[in-house]
């Protein structure tokens, strides 16, 4: 399998169930489109946060990351995230307060 966004991609769509930790390895994922040397990015967040307004600053962030800054993963050279993996970081998004 060549390297390729498309690719990548393709291994992070592989996961069928992802961790509510989000701990979760995309190497040598199954299928024939999944590039074998893959990786998720991971940020590590506190859900608990005394400064209301750097909180929702940070949320804003995170939900731009998913919304509108998908829209410039290819020019940056990483892979546009799965829409199932999307949805359960919107998920964890709304845990954070």
């Amino acid at each position: 399998m060549k390297a390729s966004l498309d690719s990548t991609t393709a291994a992070a769509a592989s996961m069928k169930a992802m961790p509510a930790d989000f701990r979760v390895s995309i190497t040598n994922a199954p299928g024939k489109d999944s590039y074998p040397i893959a990786s998720f990015t991971w940020l590590l967040v506190p859900t608990d946060w005394k400064d209301k307004n750097k909180q929702k600053v940070f949320v804003d962030f995170l939900t731009w990351m998913l919304e509108q800054g998908q829209t410039f993963t290819a020019q940056l050279n990483y892979a546009p995230l799965p829409d199932a993996v999307k949805l359960k970081e919107r998920e964890a998004i709304k845990t954070i307060h």
